[in-house]
């Protein structure tokens, strides 16, 4: 089985373990979600706590799931150095979180903080049917 928002609290521990200070906060009422979506979760918040790991200096991290009516939101957040398009940051990480929203017909925010750090946001739709 691929690796969905129910890994998450998995992936959460290991980077806590790893030595980030990463917590996990569900909003909403879990529902199973279409697998493309589900998965999409799971990588967009691998990749944003890779980043958190490699660009953001020593901080803390959080990640939000939200279950909408028509959607599933993620969030992850830190309290880092802000920016990662400055020079030293490149990578295609942010570019594959947008194709890989995009394809899915829905959002994606990334960028600075007000009060430093970062942020990551998708909103995928998903009309809460399990399924592709």
């Amino acid at each position: 089985p691929l690796p969905g928002v129910a890994a998450l609290e998995h992936l959460v521990t290991g980077a806590d373990q790893a030595g980030q200070d990463v917590r996990l906060r569900v909003r909403g009422e879990p529902r199973p979600l279409r697998d493309a979506v589900d998965l999409s979760v799971y990588r967009i918040v691998q990749e944003a706590l890779t980043n958190v790991r490699r660009h953001a200096g020593p901080t803390a991290a959080i990640v939000t799931p939200e279950y909408l009516p028509t959607a599933v939101r993620v969030q992850v957040t830190d309290r880092g150095v802000g920016d990662r398009s400055a020079p030293g940051h490149g990578g295609q990480g942010l570019v594959g979180m947008h194709e890989r929203v995009a394809l899915l017909g829905g959002e994606l925010s990334t960028g600075d903080r007000d009060g430093g750090g970062f942020h990551v946001t998708a909103t995928l739709p998903d009309d809460g049917r399990s399924g592709t």
